[in-house]
């Protein structure tokens, strides 16, 4: 849709330079006057930047400024304000799963992918999992957390790829173990 709307301006913008208009059309759609006819012909540079699908899983994440920081519980309230967002949350792990995998609205295959679960905020008495929220991560970048145990606080970047179910399904970016409920390690990356 995009790329569509930079082509119609691009051709809108030829015709009236072509034709030494008293307008240009900015990328955004908004007429500029221009002040005399030989501002016309002046060169107008236009963002052609094009966005391309990045894969979402086991991005390197350089800086947490591009994602929103949320309660996992907001987003399983809210998947549809969150879908094609990133997204980061701390959470207490529960165990590695296979809930949501080569389900076809929601892609993710058995062979590439498993799928882990976290604590619910919302009960403390006992251990409740947040099975309304599926994320996944790589087999490979799995491995790297094989040592993770029931209770261990994370912080899970990544980005809400699905509503499919009217739940959350999340791509994870970045792995980062915050505390161990076995003190002997800190912190893993």
């Amino acid at each position: 849709m995009k790329n569509i709307k930079n082509k119609i301006i691009i051709s809108v913008m030829s015709i009236l330079l072509l034709t030494g208009g008293l307008f240009a059309v900015a990328e955004n759609s908004n007429v500029i006057p221009l002040i005399n006819k030989s501002d016309a012909a002046k060169e107008v540079k236009l963002d052609k930047t094009v966005t391309t699908p990045v894969q979402t899983t086991s991005i390197p994440v350089t800086s947490d400024e591009n994602y929103i920081s949320v309660m996992p519980l907001e987003i399983v309230a809210n998947p549809d304000k969150y879908l094609n967002k990133k997204v980061k949350f701390k959470a207490s792990f529960d165990k590695f799963s296979t809930l949501g995998l080569d389900y076809k609205p929601a892609m993710r295959d058995s062979q590439k992918y498993i799928s882990y679960l976290i604590k619910r905020d919302d009960v403390t008495d006992h251990t409740v999992p947040l099975s309304e929220m599926k994320i996944f991560i790589l087999r490979s970048e799995a491995e790297k957390f094989i040592d993770l145990d029931s209770g261990d606080i994370i912080e899970v970047y990544g980005k809400v790829f699905s509503n499919a179910l009217t739940d959350a399904w999340v791509d994870t970016e970045k792995l980062v173990v915050i505390e161990k409920k076995n003190k002997d390690t800190k912190k893993k990356a």
